[in-house]
């Protein structure tokens, strides 16, 4: 019988990597959907949460590109399901300029490295006869990545920034625009220069960068690995994440009150703002034809409507947090408060305790007040306070006290 030909075509893959929020999805969409540079390329993208919205975001700007997408940490779980997509896909896109593999925030570069190289794979050739390893693209948020990098975590933990850092080809220093300050930005490429001094810096805003420059640059340079990390081609590894980080995705059905949502997101990030690292939704208005997507990092959030909801697309929204000790419980409950509904559990003029940072007495004096559930007036000070959801984080009902009979 005829012999089975081998690969005809080592396909470039550039991965690309960042902390959580950095702009990686941004990037993405801005080669995507670029025309100027005329190149054809694949796409693997992995989300930590167990919905996936990047994919939807991604998806209305792709022509002929061909999206994958894999749920849960790449570097860890999901590492046989990257080997496995590779294989697969290469048929398909042995023809194409190039595969991208966009990464978690929290994923270590190592293991998605260590993939394309048979020593770190039981000594198999096959992906290397596939593919061949073309960069590493880096995406440091300018604003937060000095305070990742310092980030204390427990004994046993990696810091998958720094790692980021150490493994890029090239850095993005991206959301300069946040930080304005020339001294500052300095600091910055001071630091991580000290981490990595052979990748170059690129500043840009909005992840605004020539395709041209991150893309078949032929960049990736194993001696270079080897230097700062001399076991990358013995055992393969297995990252050790920071177990209080995890992430949360839900999905509700029906149309949220897009007021509702503003201003339950605008108190969180008051309250446990320090603690989101990532979060992000794709959000069904009552009214609006185009879906509502937003996404923050920490403190910092935005949104826009975009796209448009298919003909025959279930209008739901969907929203996935990334962060630490995160309370999952009201979370979930907060955004499904944040659904369209006219029903409120306390009337007008009942007495509740109200969430100012502590529980205080007051009385219920308004409903739907600027587009929050309840204007609490209290008891104990003058003043008033806004509800921004109708959940007991927030607001809840008296314990109830029997009267004494005289």
């Amino acid at each position: 019988g005829k012999r089975r030909k081998g690969p005809s075509k080592c396909v470039p893959v550039t991965v690309l990597t960042g902390f959580l929020g950095s702009g990686k999805t941004t990037l993405l969409n801005h080669i995507l959907s670029d025309r100027s540079h005329g190149m054809k390329f694949a796409v693997i993208e992995n989300e930590l949460g167990e919905i996936g919205i990047d994919q939807k975001i991604i998806s209305e700007r792709v022509d002929e590109s061909i999206i994958e997408v894999m749920n849960g940490c790449i570097c860890c779980k999901t590492r046989g399901d990257l080997v496995d997509t590779l294989k697969r896909l290469y048929q398909r896109v042995e023809t194409f300029d190039g595969i991208i593999i966009e990464t978690t925030g929290l994923a270590d570069p190592t293991p998605v490295v260590q993939t394309f190289f048979a020593e770190t794979n039981n000594g198999e050739e096959a992906l290397e006869k596939m593919y061949k390893l073309d960069s590493i693209i880096t995406v440091a948020d300018a604003k937060y990545i000095l305070q990742r990098l310092d980030e204390d975590r427990p004994c046993y933990a990696e810091n998958e920034a720094e790692l980021q850092v150490c493994f890029a080809d090239k850095i993005l220093l991206n959301k300069t625009d946040l930080v304005g300050e020339e001294e500052k930005l300095r600091e910055i490429e001071d630091r991580l220069h000290s981490l990595n001094p052979n990748a170059p810096i690129l500043r840009c805003q909005h992840s605004k960068v020539t395709p041209k420059e991150l893309l078949n640059i032929g960049a990736f340079d194993l001696e270079r690995v080897l230097e700062f990390d001399p076991f990358f081609l013995g055992e393969f590894k297995q990252p050790k994440h920071d177990r209080a980080i995890s992430s949360l995705s839900t999905k509700v059905e029906g149309e949220v009150n897009l007021q509702l949502l503003d201003n339950w997101i605008s108190r969180l990030l008051q309250d446990v703002g320090d603690t989101l690292y990532r979060y992000k939704g794709i959000i069904a208005v009552k009214g609006m034809q185009q879906p509502f997507v937003f996404q923050g990092v920490g403190r910092l959030f935005s949104g826009a409507f975009r796209g448009n909801w298919k003909a025959d697309e279930r209008r739901e929204s969907t929203f996935v947090f990334i962060g630490k000790d995160l309370n999952t419980m009201f979370l979930r409950a907060g955004f499904k408060a944040c659904r369209e509904t006219k029903v409120l559990r306390f009337p007008l003029g009942t007495i509740v305790d109200a969430n100012t940072g502590i529980y205080e007495r007051g009385t219920v004096i308004r409903h739907w007040h600027d587009g929050h559930a309840y204007l609490v007036r209290l008891h104990d000070r003058i003043g008033e306070i806004l509800v921004p959801v109708d959940i007991d984080w927030y607001v809840c009902a008296v314990p109830y006290i029997p009267q004494r009979e005289f």
